[in-house]
This record gives structure tokens, sequence and C-alpha cells, in this order.
């Protein structure tokens, strides 16, 4: 199953909203446990895929095995990247799975002979490196968005000082305190 645009679009709103959120989280053991759950299904199901593909011959014998590694790295990278649970995992996975995705539809071009096969190598390669494109994008306009909030921040921060400095006593102290706290200094 490969990343469409929309798809591409969602995922990058979600991380949008979610990676803030996501680098204050620490690695739990039940997250930890479900990582490796994760990692020992992939593999399973990966050696089922495999023990299938044997059966086969030929080319169809190596989309096969190329299939089965591609939702291999899939759920592997899934898994890594939920647990990790940080902007470069997520960008990681996603790189990884359209290399995945390119090794599959370079199989299936083998299969094929003459200007079909060029045209279809052109085709993968071309789908591999706009997934890359996109997911270095996606972590780039995330990133920015990140110091965007950064900034918003530390300029709110320096108003609200700011207007404290018109007080003196306690209350310029209150008002000092209040405005750390709510901007987290």
């Amino acid at each position: 199953m490969k990343l469409t645009v929309c798809a591409a679009a969602v995922l990058a709103t979600a991380l949008g909203v979610l990676l803030p959120t996501m680098a204050t989280a620490a690695a739990s053991p039940e997250a930890k446990a479900l990582y490796h759950s994760a990692k020992e299904a992939a593999k399973a199901q990966y050696e089922q895929a495999r023990a299938h593909c044997d059966a086969l011959a030929g080319n169809p014998k190596d989309v096969c095995v190329a299939e089965a590694k591609a939702a291999r790295v899939r759920a592997e990278a899934d898994a890594t990247a939920q647990y990790k649970n940080t902007l470069r995992a997520y960008t990681k996975a996603r790189q990884d799975i359209a290399e995945a995705d390119y090794a599959v539809d370079h199989s299936r071009c083998e299969a094929l002979t003459g200007n079909d096969k060029d045209v279809c190598v052109k085709q993968a390669k071309a789908t591999r490196t706009a997934a890359l494109a996109d997911a270095r994008a996606d972590k780039k306009v995330i990133e920015a968005r990140s110091n965007a909030r950064e900034d918003k921040r530390i300029a709110e921060y320096k108003v609200a000082a700011e207007k404290c400095d018109a007080l003196s006593g306690t209350p310029k102290e209150q008002c000092v305190s209040a405005a750390k706290t709510r901007f987290g200094y």
C-alpha cells in the first residue's frame, strides 16, 4: 500500500498536531512491550509470506519476496516510529517504506521487456523520488511550524514581561512569576 498525496497530507497534519506533545512522552514499559511484539509479529508474517513465495518461481517469486520484505519493512518502520515517537523516526519510517515500495515496483518491472520495462523503471524511480521528497518536505514543514510556535511563545513572554515593568514591588514580582508560569520559563 503506497502513501497517496491525500494520505500524506493527512499524515503531515496529524504529525503537526501530535509532534509538539510527543516529544515530552517517555517510552513506557507498555510501549516497549508493544514495540517488541509488533516487531515479532512483522517477523512472523514475513516468514509466513516468504514460505508462500518459495512455491513460486521466476519473476513472480521475486515480486512475492519483495512484497513480503516491503510488508515487513512497513510494519517494523511503523512500530519503530511509534515507539520512538519523534519527527526523525516518522520521517525515517516514511523513507524506509518508500525504498521498500520501490523494490517491489522494480521487481515488477523485471518481468517486462524493451520500452515497457524502461518506462516501468522510470515510473518506479519517479514514485520513490516523490515519496522521499514528500517525507523531507513534511519534516521541514513540521519543524518550521514548531519553530514558529516557539518564536511566538518567546515574543508573547517578552510582551507580558514588558507589561510587568510598569509595576513595582510585590505586584511586579507576581506579574513576572505569572508570566514565567504562563509561558514556561
